[in-house]
């Protein structure tokens, strides 16, 4: 298994996102990211490697599916304490990730606009990214996860002093993260229901 930390960027919101991503390259990091966020990265001169290097298969149904996949899932979910686990990993050639930054269609933007359709908004519905975020909260023990850019300097001042983000540093962005998946899922079923007739 290869030892480079390895950190999943797919952001909607970019704010601060590239010179995040050159912060980690410095520190090490392989960069793995999708569509608009790798082309950004690219464009800033950041070394990326796409998903679809990993999965092994391409981005399909619009982009509706890219990191779905036992590669990225695997990675992201195996306990580092557990060698049955990292066995597992070894033996499907799944390498682990160290570090999410991801954020979410902008569903409650979409849906505030004017003369919005019911279409516009269900695209709008993320699916990889809440799947991607809350897999890398659920193993907080190991995975750095971040859906705040505002977070993206005191996680690079941790790895920078210490090698590594502090456990408490995993845990409260981990509970940041079920607080962001469970307000955007209200936002849909308030939606949802006041649009069902």
């Amino acid at each position: 298994m290869a030892t480079q930390r390895t950190a999943l960027v797919s952001v909607y919101d970019k704010t601060g996102v590239t010179e995040f991503c050159a912060a980690l390259s410095g520190l090490g990091f392989r960069i793995l990211s999708t569509g608009g966020t790798a082309r950004a990265l690219r464009d800033a001169g950041v070394a990326v490697t796409d998903v679809s290097e990993i999965t092994g298969f391409p981005e399909i149904l619009d982009g509706r599916v890219k990191t779905l996949h036992p590669r990225i899932h695997g990675g992201l979910l195996a306990l580092r304490s557990n060698p049955e686990h990292m066995r597992v990993l070894s033996e499907h050639g799944i390498e682990t990730i160290d570090l999410v930054a991801v954020n979410l269609y902008p569903f409650e933007k979409t849906i505030a606009k004017e003369g919005v359709t019911e279409e516009e908004a269900v695209e709008n519905i993320d699916i990889g990214g809440p799947t991607m975020i809350r897999a890398a909260a659920k193993n907080s023990a190991s995975v750095t996860v971040i859906v705040d850019p505002s977070d993206y300097g005191a996680v690079l001042s941790e790895l920078r002093e210490h090698g590594d983000t502090l456990p408490t540093t995993r845990r409260r962005l981990a509970t940041k993260v079920y607080a962001h998946t469970s307000h955007y899922d209200s936002a849909i079923t308030q939606y949802l229901t006041e649009t069902s007739g």
